[in-house]
């Protein structure tokens, strides 16, 4: 009889297989996978955040035509600043007529609506995390001085600055053809009543392209197309900022908001209207 053999467990160990890792042409096909999926994504992550920031630009022009309604009215608001027909400090007795420049300056707390004491500048956004006027789609800082008017360069630098007013509401070529230079005096009747134009046709704020103006050493705070012009010749205050799906966003003096990648051509949208006629 054969005396059973001690096991070898050298012998009966099993060999385990070494790690594997990728290889060149394995991480090649991932990358062009990955790279694919990335094409395919990004433009839609690219358009909703795009929407998400037209929204909110419109939000905030909606804001402002609203705020110009109320300026507008008399029995609204008690006081217009420097358009008043009483002396500052009664705030009661506002004139029918007011300045589009001098709302503009209520929207940003420029001059006479100025809140920050004697401090004479101010960076906007600021701690509090202030940003008035400001389309999401503008970044840069944006700094407020003191005791300037806001068409004098009390709001700086042009490249920051998100929103122009129709220039016809501040400047009438109609005036100035009879010699006068004097801003227009708007009142509530550009809204209610017009017998020239319906409110809802006449621009009042849109995206303007800051940075364009200021290379023409225009001011951004006011644009509008020539249309033939002697006084806005050449589209000397036309800097549009086709920022939105190449287009812009425009309030209206009735408070409604829209968009277009043609502003020019819109048929409803009456860029002719002089305040001052």
């Amino acid at each position: 009889m054969i005396a059973p053999q001690p096991h070898d467990h050298r012998l009966l160990s099993v060999a385990r297989p070494t790690p594997r890792g990728f290889t060149l042409t394995e991480l090649l096909i991932v990358l062009a996978i990955v790279a694919v999926l990335l094409a395919v994504l990004l433009p839609g992550v690219r358009g909703a955040v795009e929407s998400a920031r037209s929204f909110k630009c419109q939000v905030a022009l909606r804001t402002v035509a609203f705020d110009f309604g109320v300026f507008a009215d008399e029995a609204l608001h008690p006081w217009r600043g420097e358009d008043d027909d009483a002396d500052a400090s009664q705030r009661v007795v506002p004139l029918k007529h007011f300045r589009l420049e001098t709302f503009i300056e209520s929207q940003y707390g420029l001059d006479e609506f100025w809140s920050n004491g004697l401090v004479q500048a101010i960076r906007l956004p600021d701690a509090q995390g202030r940003d008035p006027m400001r389309c999401p789609s503008v970044r840069g800082e944006l700094v407020l001085r003191r005791g300037v008017p806001c068409s004098q360069g009390a709001v700086s630098p042009p490249a920051s600055i998100s929103y122009g007013f129709n220039i016809r509401l501040h400047q009438s070529e109609a005036n100035w053809r009879r010699g006068s230079t004097a801003p227009v005096a708007l009142s509530a009747r550009i809204m209610f009543g017009n017998e020239r134009a319906s409110p809802a046709s006449i621009p009042l704020a849109i995206d303007v392209d800051g940075a364009a103006a200021g290379r023409r050493n225009a001011l951004p705070l006011f644009t509008g197309p020539s249309l033939d012009s002697r006084l806005f010749a050449g589209d000397r205050a036309w800097f549009p900022g086709l920022r939105h799906g190449s287009g812009i966003n425009a309030a209206f003096l009735d408070g409604h908001v829209a968009h277009s990648t043609s502003p020019l051509n819109e048929p409803s949208w009456n860029w002719a209207f002089d305040a001052g006629e």
